[in-house]
Formats: structure tokens, sequence, C-alpha cells
């Protein structure tokens, strides 16, 4: 199989999705009291105990995928400490072997983000930046509420401030995180940009496949 094999990005919609703006506002105005499940909170105390021994600014890798990104950005960043999350327990398992790496300020977590967020945002943790690196587009229009900027925990988002980094193949993706951001108060930037070094496998093969990127960033 070609490496360089990935399809653009098809959708039936023709911009913005046009209930966005409602789903946002309903989400902003209505708490998400989801349950957290039990694992989502002992995970959560394995972060804050690590973050407590690590003594560090902390930065989120979400959607960390097997982990790649992870890495490099703590790589990147010696003197923080990188928390990649995802929900596949299976993915996070390929780079479980911390020292092969050469550096020692991130961890790797399975866990629900829409939980996890939330209970970050409970615990007022702070952190300094917060990496969403190519999450899944769902691009039919009729899963608008699939989308970080479309689901119920888009608040949390949020509300755990720091700087945001989001990276895309499908602007239209970033362009409506954007449009959410600005309903919540907050601004952003949509820009197409060429990362070097890619940091992660979807980034290596959507280059490699000529597809153009997109980056928003946020203050938060």
């Amino acid at each position: 199989m070609s490496f360089a094999n990935s399809h653009e990005i098809v959708t039936n919609q023709d911009g913005l999705n046009e209930n966005l703006t409602e789903i946002v506002n309903k989400h902003i105005k209505h708490e998400f009291k989801k349950p957290y499940h039990p694992r989502s909170i002992e995970g959560f105390k394995q972060v804050e105990q690590a973050i407590s021994a690590a003594g560090k600014p902390v930065i989120f890798d979400s959607c960390c995928g097997v982990g790649d990104s992870t890495i490099n950005i703590a790589k990147s960043h010696p003197d923080h400490f990188v928390i990649g999350m995802d929900k596949s327990g299976h993915r996070l398992s390929k780079n479980e072997a911390y020292e092969q790496h050469g550096v020692d300020n991130f961890m790797l977590l399975r866990t629900d983000l829409n939980d996890f967020w939330r209970l970050a945002v409970d615990a007022q943790l702070e952190i300094v930046k917060h990496f969403i690196l190519y999450p899944n587009p769902w691009p039919k229009a009729k899963h608008i509420q699939r989308r970080w900027h479309g689901s119920a925990v888009f608040p949390a988002i949020v509300a755990l401030g720091g700087e945001l980094e989001m990276r895309s193949n499908w602007r239209l993706y970033l362009d409506e995180f954007a449009q959410a951001l600005s309903i919540a108060g907050k601004s952003a930037t949509v820009n197409e940009f060429s990362p070097q070094p890619s940091i992660t496998p979807f980034e290596r093969k959507y280059q490699a496949s000529g597809q153009a990127l997109y980056r928003l960033t946020a203050s938060l």
C-alpha cells in the first residue's frame, strides 16, 4: 500500500454548517452533566500525581493517536510536561516504552476526553498549551455534533485556557471551530501552513499525498 494515498475530504456541506450557531449557543447555556466514568476519574488522578512529580508547566496533546506527536512535542518543549491522550489503548501501547524515545517529560493516557477535559476544568488544572491535531473530521453535515466544536464538551475546551493549536487537512473544520470560539467570546486565526518537520503520522501522510494543511491558533 502506498504511503501517499490519503484521499481529500468530501463533504455535503456548502460552507459553515447551518446549525453551528444554534448548537454552540445551546452547549454554552446548558452544562454538560454526563456522569464521569470511574476509569476517567482514576486516570485523572494519575495525571495529577504525574504533574505534581514533574513540577513543570503542562501541555495537553489531545487525540494523540499512537503518541508520536506527544513525543515530538516533549522533545521540542523540554521544560514542559506533555500529556498525550487518546481513547484507544491499542494505539497508545505502541509507545509504552518511554525510555526508548530519549525524553521523559511526557506521559500517555487512555481516556475519554469528554470526561477528562471536564475533570481538568473542575480541578482548575492550569495548562499553557493545548494541541488537538487532526481530529476526526466527521464531514457529513448531519454529524456536526460529533465534531469537537459541535459537541457538548466544547465549553470545557474553551475553559481549559492556554494557547490552543489545532491542525487539519480540512480547512472547513477549523473555520467552524474558529466561529464557535467567536460565539464563545474568543478569537482565533486559521492559516495554511507547512509543518517542518511533521510531528504526526497523519501529518506526514497528508503531506506526502500533496494535501494542503491548515492550523488554527487561539489564546484562551
